[in-house]
């Protein structure tokens, strides 16, 4: 199996990748919870279970053809900085990193698909694709989920579906996510109608890392809350569409930034490039939003030479599990703001100025659009 080295230093697939409306949709993910029949859930079981649970299908796992040179991890050989370097990567979730005892992972080469056993359920299997791309998604877990059900009897109901350890993901187990790049929505002050039209219909709209979590660098988590009733391909589909809908109001909010506010969206693109290029410290949360504004400025020509790839890593790179695992030490909140700057600057030395909105749309200074 692969090193945790070597995962680390590959970006995965879904950084590289472009999908679909990939300049708003950062990923597409899907995740299905399973469990085992004659186990309790795990957050009723003990510890020896777990254990007896992860020792019999973690062999299984890791010989489904989609991990072949794919990483396993035990959570007991794992610090706590290589358990948060993975929840910043999106492939575990803050809560199953915080354990530790008869718990694992298992990852596939590319990373697009990972398996946490002893999560809230025995099993989490979650596919991630770049842009808007829910289908290609499911497809990958859609696949695992049948070759692990060929090999391990999975808690089914006739009426019920799959059987899970919270009641909102009985049925298909299924919860599908997208994180969406929104700076245009943010700064015309449109968000909070979009977020409140999103919850009407049923959709959970979440920062960051999920529940709980902070819209940082404004990036936004739209996913379903029910699974039940509802059949995997009509969930996909609902989402897209309202996706759709809400990649088509940042397009536009773009558009009349472009428009009617040309010199605070170019006050705001170039205090960014200032920022990140000269700062010597930069906090997490500052540098989030100061890369937001830079991709938004890369996404409407206002910074040339500006690869949109380069900026989706340094958000990775810049969070303080990435940062401490390049120092090999664990740093304090001052020495991680000051590394976050350098790494920063370092990797932006080659970027452009700025250029005006008038220059990259080739209208002639002063013209009317200018405000």
């Amino acid at each position: 199996m692969m090193r945790f080295s070597t995962l680390i230093k590959n970006p995965a697939d879904w950084m590289k990748g472009a999908g679909p409306h990939s300049d708003i949709v950062m990923t597409s993910r899907v995740r299905l919870a399973r469990n085992l029949s004659g186990f309790p859930f795990p957050g009723f079981s003990q510890e020896r279970q777990r254990i007896d649970l992860l020792e019999q299908v973690r062999p299984v796992v890791e010989k489904l053809p989609e991990m072949t040179d794919g990483y396993s991890e035990d959570y007991t050989e794992l610090s706590k900085i290589r358990k948060q370097v993975l929840v910043e990567r999106h492939l575990v979730s803050r809560e199953h990193a915080a354990r530790s005892t008869g718990c694992a992972v298992v990852v596939d080469r590319k990373q697009s698909v990972s398996i946490m056993i002893n999560e809230e359920d025995h099993f989490r299997i979650q596919g991630i694709r770049p842009g808007l791309n829910l289908k290609s998604a499911y497809a990958l877990v859609d696949r695992v989920d049948t070759e692990l059900e060929d090999g391990l009897p999975f808690a089914f109901d006739p009426k019920l579906g799959y059987l899970t350890a919270c009641p909102t993901n009985l049925g298909t187990g299924m919860r599908a996510s997208v994180m969406l790049h929104l700076p245009a929505l943010v700064l015309t002050d449109q968000i909070n109608p979009v977020i409140k039209a999103v919850g009407k219909i049923g959709l959970a709209v979440r920062g960051l890392y999920g529940e709980g979590t902070e819209a940082l660098g404004n990036l936004f988590q739209i996913s379903n809350q029910h699974t039940l009733g509802e059949a995997e391909a009509e969930i996909i589909a609902q989402i897209e569409k309202v996706i759709e809908g809400v990649v088509r109001s940042e397009q536009n909010a773009r558009e009349k930034l472009r428009e009617d506010h040309q010199t605070m969206l170019q006050d705001q693109v170039g205090r960014a490039y200032a920022v990140l290029r000269h700062a010597y410290i930069l906090s997490s949360k500052e540098a989030l939003n100061l890369l937001s504004m830079l991709r938004l400025g890369a996404d409407l020509d206002i910074v040339g030479n500006c690869d949109r790839g380069l900026l989706d890593m340094l958000l990775l790179e810049i969070q303080p599990a990435h940062l401490q695992l390049n120092a090999a030490r664990e740093l304090s909140p001052e020495e991680r703001d000051a590394m976050r700057a350098e790494i920063t600057r370092t990797r932006l030395q080659s970027l452009d100025a700025p250029g005006s909105l008038s220059q990259s749309n080739s209208n002639p200074e002063g013209s009317p659009s200018d405000t």
